[in-house]
């Protein structure tokens, strides 16, 4: 019998907070996560400084969104924390209410408060529905809906993700209003630095890697280490490395596991041509999607490879 007390094995995740986020709605589809301790937090820094430091377990950042592309916040904090592994991945639709105090009306509503990117998300809404409003900014999406309840904004309403409504006392205005149906924000749950798990065979591999100079072909030469061994990327974003004009970092997502003969393959031809390569890891892929390839880039013919040049290297007969 386990001799550990019960709060001793409780974990801890950081997200950004407060409660009723679309990262909070990330976090509950982490079954490990259910039933511990959930740190809301202010910003992507102090979730992942969380887990470099050892007070959570893991966190839960957004990394992507498929309107807005990278979020570049968490891809440079990922490019500058050392210590770091993705560890899994998760989507959340990107869906919008309208909520306003206790008892407003639709028809009232003159002023919005919304987080910028949420109000370019929601404007046709907004345009066809409310017209004539005007538009306050807000820090986020639930510091929008909160600063009605507290009485720090002028506005009538707020725009806010759904699962506010679970947490305060809000009156729903509107539902889906969004102008993308289709938006979805893909989420990273981020722990220490670990080995990967074992290959699904539905996986995706996420690097950083810099650029040895500026000069022609460069960006060509580091895509051929993925090209010349039959692997999709499915994110390549560049970030300015900071240190000159011209310097950019490429954050990569890849269909494949590093266990996968052509993803070690394409690392080490990476590795030998890259001055900086952080691999932030292996993991299943959020939508189960089988990674289809060539037969020509199979795990046995990069064995047969090597065991091929083994043999000229030792004298062996050639059949």
């Amino acid at each position: 019998m386990s001799t550990v007390p019960e709060a001793d094995a409780r974990r801890s995740y950081s997200y950004l907070g407060p409660a009723g986020t679309f990262t909070e709605a990330a976090l509950a589809q982490v079954p490990e996560a259910r039933g511990h301790h959930w740190n809301p937090v202010r910003n992507v820094g102090e979730a992942l400084a969380d887990v470099v430091e050892g007070r959570s377990d893991a966190a839960m950042i957004a990394i992507e969104n498929s309107v807005d592309g990278g979020v570049s916040t968490a891809q440079d904090a990922l490019a500058t924390m050392p210590g770091l592994r993705i560890v899994g991945e998760y989507l959340v639709p990107v869906d919008f209410v309208l909520v306003g105090r206790p008892g407003a009306r639709l028809e009232d509503v003159s002023v919005v408060a919304a987080h910028p990117v949420a109000y370019a998300q929601c404007l046709g809404w907004l345009g066809q529905t409310l017209p004539a409003h005007a538009h306050i900014p807000a820090s986020s999406n639930v510091a929008a809906a909160m600063s009605l309840l507290d009485g720090t904004s002028d506005a009538d309403a707020a725009i806010a993700p759904p699962g506010i409504l679970e947490h305060h006392e809000l009156e729903l205005l509107a539902e889906h209003i969004g102008d993308n149906e289709n938006a979805v924000t893909r989420f990273v749950l981020v722990a220490r630095t670990t080995a990967p798990p074992s290959p699904t065979g539905a996986d995706k591999t996420s690097l950083i890697v810099e650029l040895p100079d500026d000069h022609p072909g460069a960006l060509l030469e580091m895509l051929e280490q993925f090209a010349t061994r039959g692997i999709n990327l499915s994110l390549l974003a560049s970030r300015p490395i900071g240190d000159a004009l011209g310097r950019y970092r490429f954050v990569i997502d890849a269909d494949g596991h590093v266990f996968d003969e052509r993803m070690a393959d394409a690392l080490m031809g990476l590795r030998r041509f890259s001055p900086k390569v952080i691999f932030l890891g292996s993991y299943p892929r959020a939508d189960h999607a089988i990674v289809r390839y060539p037969e020509r880039y199979a795990d046995d013919v990069f064995v047969e490879a090597r065991d091929w040049l083994r043999g000229l290297v030792s004298g062996a007969p050639q059949e």
